[in-house]
């Protein structure tokens, strides 16, 4: 009997995959190890191996197609074998939901006006409560699945579950709710989101044949979809604020020419870049706060994890958006061991051939746009990072030193903090210690 191949999870947040192109065609002899095709995930391009030895029978789905975890890709099995293509994987039902923290009291009535907002504090607003952001209960009509009900008929349903489910594309009025009086909890909708079924594979539509009249339409890849639900989520959820801070680039360059001029023949060219994530390491060593991440366990209090560990990651540019490769135990680590592993990271984004243990577990980010000529720009986020690191250009302008006007080199470093975890001068003292930490780079060396 023929063995099935199907659609492998390659990564931790992957539901469909990319078949990019098959490495084997039908009737070739495979063996277990061999390469059968490239699948491209929500974070990078992998390699589908054959668990199997014998002859590849059957290809099930063509090149170009999306397809969900499980369904059959192909069959290998003993020349001869006649093979039928496999039914669909069936989504299993969803147990039923519990109701999340804040959703479980009883309905409130429609406000005939609009709530007053919350009063903010100075430095930018702190985040609203769990109850808050739910809010009272919008009632709704709601007719039965698949007819009109009765006028009488209405739905219970909360803001931030109608929100979830206008994002998510789900009809509500086919939804059951599990808290009081049947209202419909962000919790129903996260479960018909789960529970909705997978539609089957198709391949790929060539941008021709999308093209719309004054444009041309291109399909999404699935990593830049994946980048746009988060940063999206990001820029949304959590209160960004934003700080600046402008550091004398004299000292680091100077130390920098002078290394790279000492190991030249052993083939070092450390980047600007190397420098900021060795500084970035030890900044988040002197101020751990801002090692952190906020976290909502299902049905309990938010809490504040401190990370022990100090994993930085760093922006990478690919063809369809960027990932971000992490270096673990960045302040454990020597300039020169960061500047290696940096530039083996960023080869193996660029080639789509990053491991998930490889670009997963960062708690810091940096992103360096200063190689662009952008001087200053603001990064979001990077959940669940509470912070993220914006790199500026090195720009030549006139400072004052003593009492004379100089030729200097000035780079402007932007903050981005989210104001669950990060106050402003918990991050202003961050940004204060990586300041001193580049314009006294000689300390990488101790």
């Amino acid at each position: 009997m023929a063995d099935i191949i199907d659609m492998p999870k390659l990564s931790d947040t992957m539901t469909v995959g990319t078949l990019v192109k098959w490495l084997k065609k039908e009737g070739d002899v495979v063996k277990t190890g061999d390469m059968l095709a490239e699948v491209e995930t929500d974070k990078a391009t992998m390699e589908l191996e054959s668990f199997f030895d014998g002859t590849l029978l059957k290809i099930f789905i063509p090149a170009g197609s999306q397809v969900p975890i499980g369904a059959a890709l192909c069959a290998v099995g003993k020349p001869g074998e006649t093979v039928a293509a496999p039914a669909a994987p069936a989504v299993a039902p969803a147990t039923p939901p519990k109701p999340v923290a804040g959703e479980g009291g009883p309905p409130a009535p429609a406000p005939s006006s609009p709530p007053s907002p919350a009063p903010e504090a100075a430095s930018g607003g702190l985040a609203a409560s769990k109850r808050s952001e739910d809010g009272p209960a919008i009632v709704a009509p709601k007719p039965a699945a698949g007819e009109a009900g009765p006028p009488g008929a209405r739905l219970r349903i909360s803001p931030l579950a109608r929100k979830l489910a206008e994002a998510k594309g789900i009809d509500p009025a086919g939804v059951t709710g599990s808290g009081p009086s049947g209202r419909i909890v962000r919790a129903d909708i996260e479960a018909a989101a789960k529970a909705a079924p997978v539609p089957a594979a198709a391949p790929a539509v060539a941008p021709t044949q999308l093209a719309a009249a004054g444009g041309t339409v291109r399909p999404v890849s699935t990593i830049r979809a994946l980048i746009a639900r988060r940063l999206l989520e990001s820029k949304t959820r959590l209160p960004h604020f934003y700080l600046d801070i402008e550091v004398d680039a004299d000292p680091m360059l100077t130390l920098r020419s002078q290394l790279n001029a000492a190991f030249e023949k052993d083939g070092v060219k450390l980047s600007v870049n190397d420098f900021v994530l060795k500084a970035a390491a030890e900044a988040l060593r002197r101020v751990p706060a801002v090692n952190s991440s906020w976290e909502e366990p299902a049905g309990g209090q938010p809490v504040i994890r401190q990370h022990e560990a100090v994993h930085v990651s760093f922006a990478v540019a690919i063809e369809d958006g960027l990932i971000t490769p992490v270096i673990r135990d960045t302040g454990a680590k020597s300039l020169l061991a960061i500047s290696r592993e940096a530039k083996s990271l960023a080869k193996l984004a660029k080639d789509k051939k990053l491991a998930p243990a490889q670009y997963t577990g960062g708690t810091f980010c940096v992103s360096n746009l200063g190689m662009f000529g952008i001087e200053r720009f603001s990064a979001i986020i990077n959940p669940p990072n509470a912070a993220i690191l914006a790199v500026g250009a090195t720009v030549k302008k006139p400072v004052v030193k003593g009492d004379q006007i100089v030729v200097g080199q000035r780079m402007i470093l932007t903050l981005s903090c989210d104001h669950r975890v990060v106050d402003g001068a918990t991050g202003a003292v961050f940004l204060s210690a990586l300041k001193d930490l580049l314009e006294k780079p000689v300390m990488f060396l101790m």
